[in-house]
């Protein structure tokens, strides 16, 4: 009985990962997260990759590999991971509208680099991120920075696409904020079904982008033919 349900548990998990589905929009986190730091978290890490690869049949003792588990580890901790921390949370530093600007305002083609949290394989894409100001105006690169923090965690692409929505709602305080998605999951693109053109997107809309009439201004900036109806 115990070895059935296993492997049912075990079909159910590779099916959740096959369909890329989120189980939240927030990012699943333990209480204890941040209990230890990051110099700790890169040394277990270290030892983790370590015996990764040897159970691989990997000798370590070569010289291109010694370092390996050390750069993975920082590489993890420092870049690819570095949002899952909230110290490197950007300050998202809003200004008065003072030039009266009330039409939307799109930062197209932000570079999208994140990680499947299902294989741990690379999400590589561009972001399309739109608001209408009620007052206040964000800075530009504080667009980039906020879709760079959200990206930088293990992922599902749906829920980035509303942590940024959400995130720059925050900041401005209007809901009148909308995001697109266009990337490419490694995880398809290099195993599994092994589709090297397809790419995925996604949207999310909030205030007057979810009216017909801005929604379709916004996507006629991007020159999308879909209405996301």
């Amino acid at each position: 009985m115990f070895e059935l349900s296993s492997k049912m548990n075990d079909e159910r998990i590779e099916e959740l990962g096959e369909d890329h589905i989120g189980t939240s929009a927030k990012t699943p986190l333990r209480a204890d997260a941040f209990d230890i730091s990051d110099a700790e978290k890169i040394n277990k890490i270290q030892d983790s990759v370590k015996d990764i690869l040897e159970t691989l049949g990997m000798d370590l003792t070569d010289d291109s590999l010694q370092g390996t588990p050390k750069r993975v580890a920082k590489a993890f901790v420092n870049e690819l991971f570095m949002g899952l921390n909230p110290k490197n949370k950007p300050k998202a530093s809003t200004f008065d509208n003072n030039y009266n600007y009330g039409e939307m305002l799109v930062e197209k083609n932000i570079v999208v680099y994140s990680t499947c949290e299902h294989h741990l394989l690379p999400i590589i894409g561009r972001a399309h991120v739109a608001y209408i100001s009620d007052g206040k105006v964000i800075g530009l690169s504080k667009m980039n920075r906020i879709v760079e923090y959200f990206s930088k965690r293990p992922q599902v692409q749906e829920r980035l696409t509303m942590q940024v929505v959400q995130a720059m709602q925050e900041a401005l305080g209007v809901q009148d904020v909308a995001c697109v998605i266009d990337a490419k999951h490694l995880c398809v693109n290099s195993r599994g079904i092994k589709d090297i053109e397809s790419s995925t997107v996604t949207a999310e809309f909030g205030g007057k982008f979810k009216e017909k009439e801005t929604k379709r201004e916004f996507l006629d900036y991007l020159k999308m033919d879909t209405d996301f109806d």
